[in-house]
């Protein structure tokens, strides 16, 4: 059965909104994420099912706060957006620098999942069997992917700590 988009935005708009506003920290852009995941709620419409509604659209939301800060680190479109500002704060603590540039490394070798699953773990503090809910694993799938990137960066720390 097809997707209601029109509904489905009346009722999950707001928790859309709310995810993005989180992720991006921005106003402006949490409004264009939030009608970008449900312009790809339409686009595949013909291959969704009415069922998990709202773990759907979360984890859609996520991924797509996720692409947008990636993207803004590749291009980023103002000098001094809040991004930038948080990062040139941060610059002072070298160790917290060197974190996050490690962690850059490590996410930009796992697939889009894995940083998913992190983010929702880590950050948003979600149990392992809400993430599991979330992204469609079962909970040993989703505690494999944070062993696999634990493991990962603790590699590529001693790599770096050996070199």
């Amino acid at each position: 059965m097809a997707i209601d988009v029109e509904d489905a935005y009346r009722r999950y708009g707001p928790m859309v909104l709310r995810r993005c506003r989180t992720m991006l920290r921005d106003e402006q852009q949490a409004t264009d994420a939030m009608q970008d995941v449900f312009v790809q709620i339409l686009r595949n419409n013909d291959r969704l099912e009415d069922r998990g509604m709202s773990s759907l659209l979360y984890r859609v939301a996520t991924n797509v706060c996720l692409n947008r800060i990636r993207s803004s680190k590749r291009r980023p479109e103002d000098a001094q957006s809040d991004l930038l500002e948080r990062i040139a704060a941060a610059g002072g603590d070298e160790s917290r620098t060197q974190a996050r540039a490690m962690l850059d490394r490590v996410l930009g070798r796992e697939p889009i999942s894995t940083t998913t699953i992190a983010v929702l773990h880590l950050h948003d503090g979600m149990t392992l069997q809400e993430v599991a809910d979330a992204v469609g694993l079962s909970v040993s799938g989703v505690r494999k992917r944070l062993r696999k990137l634990k493991a990962s960066l603790q590699e590529l720390e001693e790599m770096e700590t050996s070199a």
